[in-house]
């Protein structure tokens, strides 16, 4: 439960702002921009941050993954799993080793001690790490293998209050799977937050976090979606019912307004011509003029109450704009040789041994595989910047490489000077032009980009590339959802849809590549 939470980091950006609300048993999911708070709120659950007001009360002890989990490569994989002292322990008495540190150990054994590493071998196979040894140090385990380990960590805690944020960032297809598994068995308090629709159409319900605060929904992701599709008929049809209110109470005003101009010629000629005593006509000329001017007065408070009801129902409108990419210059004649790999050896992963690839014109190619395999070596050996092991790798077309890690930016430029530093020849106002189809309009271009949102900075990032001169034909995006709201996902793949070129994509989210039209699938790892 939380109440009148506040938090805003030290330089003053206000993150939460007076939340209240409350979270219940089952699982939960939290949803929302990128920037809305959802990571931040679970860290004050975890209570890694100190609200700024407000508080936060918690009915038993928290497990918290993080969404940035990194793990000391020195740790043992029996330490991540905090079994290690009774471990070592039961290790050390089935060898015959009785000193006086082991008793020591033994002696202040609960029950649940003895049976510890039958229980975290059975939940590393149950998390797929099968092959993972309680003794193996953690910088022998992939990024994907980490993140399992710190979920068996909680697994094996079972806190009363599990948190999650975005666990299946870097998990291929079957660790996905697995993790799904024990989402659905998971017995206490769950909540996540995620963009993995998979994983959220597993919780109970669904919290739509905003800048004015949480809206609970019953049912999982696809009943949220089905829910605010008929709020948002109902509201556009508040909208185009207010606009009708408000046209109608603009023409009843610029009526009111002729029938008192009327009314003050028609006063004005009854005085000018002295067709009445005096008194007479003035008293009617100042009546006329206040009976008219409340008629009048009424009309524009009227007007202002149907302007009111327009915002409010504008209010309630969800308004997710969308990225539009037109870019002739991307564009690849069908049949046109793109990229090709002849007897490629990775320096790592791909143990399926050397790799024959051609591209042509514009494919769209969907780079899969296991944790490992060798996805974002085979990217960065495309662009140079590994080199293969053995065989060749011919480019024929510009390309454009977006990294998981987004560092193709210089923080301490604008959004408009990273994109001038990638386009040196392009005019200001051609910058801005483009910039403005990645929703960066006016102030927003001159942001800093060491300010941006994680969402924020995709786009910037996107934006630099593909507005490259010169532009790229082929682009390579190495697991572009990490991290992005279920918005912002939306729009990468509204902006893909325009784009011409070829395109090869790492990832794991399969809903994702299907929207993007994929044409063929290559598998490392076999």
């Amino acid at each position: 439960m939380f109440t009148g939470l506040s938090f805003a980091w030290p330089a003053g950006q206000t993150v939460l702002d007076s939340l209240t609300g409350s979270i219940g048993t089952g699982r939960t999911g939290l949803i929302g921009a990128n920037g809305t708070g959802k990571s931040t709120l679970l860290r004050l659950i975890a209570g890694d941050l100190t609200p700024t007001a407000g508080t936060v009360r918690v009915d038993g002890d928290v497990g918290y993954l993080r969404q940035d989990l990194t793990l000391s490569a020195q740790l043992r994989v029996d330490e991540v799993l905090g079994v290690a002292e009774a471990h070592r322990a039961l290790r050390a008495l089935e060898s015959g080793v009785t000193d006086e540190a082991t008793i020591a150990a033994i002696g202040s054994f609960a029950d649940a001690d003895w049976d510890v590493t039958e229980r975290a071998r059975a939940t590393l196979d149950r998390l797929g790490l099968t092959h993972v040894d309680l003794d193996r140090p953690v910088g022998r385990v992939s990024g994907g293998e980490a993140v399992l380990l710190g979920l068996a960590a909680q697994f094996l805690r079972r806190p009363a209050v599990l948190l999650l944020d975005e666990p299946t960032n870097n998990l291929d297809s079957g660790a996905r799977d697995r993790l799904y598994a024990a989402v659905d068995a998971w017995p206490g308090v769950l909540v996540v937050v995620s963009h993995d629709r998979a994983l959220l159409d597993r919780v109970d319900r669904i919290g739509d976090v905003r800048a004015t605060g949480i809206r609970w929904y019953g049912g999982n992701l696809s009943a949220y979606e089905e829910a605010v599709a008929v709020e948002q008929e109902a509201a556009q049809r508040l909208v185009r019912a207010a606009e009708s209110h408000v046209r109608r109470q603009e023409r009843e005003l610029i009526d009111a307004r002729v029938k008192l101009a009327r009314r003050q010629r028609y006063a004005q000629k009854m005085w000018d011509t002295k067709r009445e005593p005096k008194r007479i006509m003035g008293n009617r000329r100042s009546a006329a003029q206040v009976s008219a001017g409340k008629h009048h007065g009424m009309h524009q408070e009227k007007l202002a109450e149907a302007r009111e009801s327009l915002d409010t129902a504008e209010e309630a409108v969800h308004d997710d704009p969308t990225v539009r990419i037109d870019l002739p210059a991307t564009t690849v004649p069908a049949g046109r040789e793109v990229l090709a790999l002849r007897g490629v050896r990775l320096r790592s992963g791909n143990r399926g041994g050397p790799l024959d690839l051609d591209v042509r014109g514009p494919e769209r190619i969907a780079l899969v595989g296991p944790n490992g395999a060798g996805k974002t070596t085979l990217l960065r050996t495309i662009v140079g910047e590994v080199a293969a092991a053995a065989g060749t790798v011919a480019l024929h077309v510009p390309v454009g490489y977006l990294p998981q890690r987004l560092d193709v930016l210089d923080d301490d430029l604008s959004v408009a000077g990273n994109v001038a530093r990638f386009a040196p020849r392009a005019s200001h106002n051609a910058v801005r032009a483009g910039l403005a189809r990645f929703l960066f309009r006016g102030a927003r271009a001159d942001q800093p980009a060491g300010q941006l949102s994680g969402g924020e900075r995709f786009r910037a990032s996107l934006a630099a590339l593909l507005l490259a001169d010169p532009a790229p034909q082929l682009l390579l995006l190495d697991e572009p959802t990490n991290n992005l709201d279920l918005a912002t996902v939306a729009q990468l793949t509204a902006a893909l849809a325009g784009y011409r070129g070829a395109l090869v994509v790492a990832a794991h989210d399969r809903p994702f590549l299907r929207d993007l039209g994929i044409t063929r699938w290559v598998e490392l790892g076999r």
